[in-house]
């Protein structure tokens, strides 16, 4: 019993982690991009980074070792597919965020400015990972409540 609460307070945590990492991320890219203004965009990433690391760690731990449910329960339900759908078009959307600002780091980390034209554009991107966030957190309510467990 403590165990799988631990994993839901793990996995939660994520949540706001990580809604709040990507947010800031948005906003950082938005603002000044000297030495210090990077640190602020690096620093929500590296959040951003945490969080999806707690989700999808203890999501799996959780969706597949028998820790909750089952896994017969969570591939069976339409909200958690659609849940992981989400999650799918998050990470696709990701990737050229996280290899820009892998870049952006080993640039700052050689003393030098990278080129940061790419900022607005990763900021949007951002906001949209904000309303996909959002999206994944009313679909895992609704599978939690049993919404979406008649698929098969």
């Amino acid at each position: 019993m403590y165990l799988r609460w631990l994993f839901a307070v793990l996995h939660l945590l994520g949540l706001g982690i990580g809604l709040a990492a990507v947010w800031s991320r948005s906003r950082a890219l938005r603002g000044d991009l000297n030495n210090d203004g990077l640190q602020r965009v690096f620093l929500a990433d590296t959040f951003w980074g945490i969080a999806a690391g707690l989700w999808i760690t203890t999501g799996l731990i959780r969706a597949f070792t028998g820790l909750e449910k089952g896994s017969a329960y969570y591939l069976g339900n339409s909200m958690f597919l659609i849940k992981m759908g989400l999650l799918l078009v998050i990470l696709v959307l990701e990737v050229w965020p996280m290899v820009t600002l892998i870049r952006w780091r080993l640039k700052s980390r050689q003393g030098e400015l990278p080129n940061v034209s790419a900022a607005p554009a990763i900021a949007r991107i951002s906001q949209v990972q904000v309303g996909l966030v959002i999206l994944m957190v009313v679909a895992a309510t609704a599978m939690a409540r049993g919404i979406g467990a008649d698929l098969w």
